[in-house]
C-alpha cells in the first residue's frame, strides 16, 4: 500500500501496543473534522459555491464512505452496510466501485439531512472501532495500510473543508466568519519579516521522492535521482504587501509578465488582484485600505503575512515581474532543510513550475486506489509544501499537492527561485 513499509513480526503486547495507537490516531482524525464543521450552520454545510468544490456535508460523509467502502465492506466480517444509497452519494471519483452523484450537483443533496450524516459518522466509527480492536492478526496485516490511507485521506478533505468553505462563505455579501481568530491556526510568522535572501544550491545529483519508513502517497515514489543546474532559492514566501507592489506597478494589466493562457484568464475572469482581496472604496469593506477576507471574516490586509488563494498563473506572473521564477518541484526539495530557509511548511502551499507527472517506474496501485492519484497526472502543476489549514503532522518533504493552473480557492503562495551561475 502506498508507502507503508512491511513491518516485521511483532510481540502479542506490541500488536496490541500498535493498534491502540491507531485507535487513538482514528479517534483524533475523525473528531477534528467535526471540530473544523462545528462552527457552521447546517444551511453553511449543504452549499456548493462552484462545481470544483464541495459540501462540508459531503465531504463528512464522503471520509466515512471511504472506510466503509474500502475497509470494513472487505475486511470486516458481518459488517452492516449503513444505507446502500450512499455507494452512490458519496463516491467522489472511483470509477472501478461503481455509479456516482455529479460532482458539480453535490449541493443538491439537501438530503439525507446533516444529522444522518452525523448518525452515519457514528455507525462507521463504532464498525472501525470494533475492527481495530478484534480483527484477526492476518486481516489486520492486509487492512492496516488502509487504514491509515484512509486517515490521510481525511485529513486531505480537512484541509479542503476549510477551503472550500471559505469560498462559499465569499460569495456571500454579508461576508461572515466562518471561525473566530483565536481559533484559527496560527501562521507562525515573525512581526516584520526579514529583508528576503537568497540560499545557493551548487547543483548536481539529488535523490528525490519517498523512500524508508512512514507513510506516503504512491505519487511521491520511487525515489529516483535528477540532476540539478546550480540555482538558488528565497529563504521565504513572498508577502501580500511585496505582492501589493506588484499589483501597483500594473502587474494585472501588462501582458509581457503573463504566460499566454494565464493573460488570456486575467482578461476573461476580470482579475484584478488575490479573490478575497477588497480594495479601498469596496462598498463590502468595513475600513479604509485594502482588506483581505479569510476564515474571521474580513481583516485588514497584513502586508507581512503570507500572500495566499493564488493561481499558478498569478505567481509565474509575480515570480516574473520580480526577475525571478519559480522552483521546480525537486529544487524545491533538495532545499527543504538547507541552513537558513524557513517557512517550507505550515503557513501556505507553494507553486512550482513542475507538471504533475508521474516519477520514472512509478504504477498505479491494484485495485481502487489505484485511482487515487495517477489518473490525475496530466494538465495539472505541483505545489510542495503545506497550508496553516494543513493538519499537523500531514506535510512532508516529499509530499505532492497537485492542482490545475488556474485554480485559486486553496491556501496556495510562492516563493521565488532564480538560475545561479555555476
Amino acid at each position: 500500500m502506498p508507502g507503508i513499509s512491511t513491518a516485521p513480526s511483532r510481540s502479542e503486547g506490541s500488536a496490541t501496543r500498535e493498534r491502540a495507537a491507531v485507535a487513538a490516531r482514528y479517534e483524533q482524525v475523525r473528531a477534528h473534522s467535526l471540530a473544523l464543521a462545528a462552527p457552521l450552520s447546517p444551511e453553511d454545510q449543504c452549499i456548493q459555491s462552484m462545481p470544483d468544490a464541495s459540501p462540508t456535508k459531503w465531504h463528512l460523509a464522503h471520509a466515512s464512505w471511504f472506510f466503509e467502502t474500502l475497509v470494513l465492506q472487505p475486511h470486516a466480517a458481518g459488517y452492516p452496510v449503513f444505507d446502500p444509497a450512499f455507494a452512490r452519494l458519496f463516491n467522489s471519483y472511483y470509477e472501478s466501485l461503481g455509479p456516482r452523484h455529479p460532482r458539480p450537483q453535490r449541493g443538491l443533496l439537501t438530503r439525507p439531512g446533516l444529522p444522518q450524516v452525523h448518525a452515519y459518522r457514528a455507525h462507521v466509527d463504532e464498525a472501525m472501532a470494533a475492527f481495530i480492536a478484534t480483527a484477526p492478526a492476518d486481516t489486520w496485516r492486509e487492512a492496516a495500510a488502509l487504514v491509515e490511507l484512509g486517515l490521510q485521506h481525511e485529513q486531505q478533505h480537512q484541509e479542503l473543508i476549510a477551503t472550500d468553505i471559505l469560498h462559499a462563505l465569499s460569495c456571500n455579501p454579508l461576508l461572515p466568519a466562518w471561525m473566530p481568530g483565536a481559533a484559527q491556526p496560527a501562521l507562525r510568522l515573525a512581526s516584520t519579516p526579514a529583508p528576503l535572501r537568497w540560499l545557493r544550491h551548487p547543483g548536481g545529483l539529488a535523490g528525490v521522492g519517498h523512500a524508508g519508513d512512514g507513510f506516503a502517497f504512491d505519487n511521491e515514489a520511487p525515489r529516483h535521482a535528477v540532476l540539478l543546474q546550480p540555482f538558488e532559492l528565497a529563504d521565504r514566501l513572498v508577502t501580500c504587501g511585496e505582492y501589493l507592489d506588484f499589483m501597483e506597478d500594473g502587474g494585472y494589466a501588462r501582458a509581457a509578465l503573463w504566460l499566454s493562457d494565464g493573460w488570456a484568464t486575467v482578461q476573461a475572469q476580470g482579475w484584478q488582484a488575490p479573490p478575497y482581496w477588497l480594495a479601498p472604496g469596496d462598498p463590502r469593506a468595513l475600513a479604509d485600505g485594502w482588506q483581505v477576507f479569510g476564515p474571521a471574516g474580513l481583516q485588514r490586509l497584513d502586508r507581512t503575512a503570507p500572500v495566499s488563494q493564488l493561481s499558478f498563473y498569478e505567481a509565474a506572473a509575480y515570480a516574473e515581474w520580480a526577475g525571478a521564477r519559480l522552483p521546480t518541484e525537486f529544487e524545491w526539495e533538495a532545499m527543504f532543510d538547507a541552513p537558513g530557509i524557513s517557512q517550507m511548511t505550515g503557513h501556505v502551499w507553494q507553486w512550482t513550475r513542475s507538471s504533475y507527472d508521474p516519477y520514472p517506474g512509478f504504477r498505479p496501485l491494484p485495485g481502487a486506489v489505484g485511482e487515487y492519484n495517477g489518473k490525475f497526472m496530466v494538465g495539472q502543476l505541483v505545489l510542495r509544501g503545506g497550508s496553516a489549514f494543513t493538519p499537523e503532522g500531514h506535510a512532508r518533504r516529499t509530499y505532492r499537492n497537485f492542482f490545475p493552473p488556474a485554480a485559486r480557492w486553496q491556501f496556495s503562495g510562492l516563493r521565488l527561485a532564480r538560475s545561479a551561475d555555476a
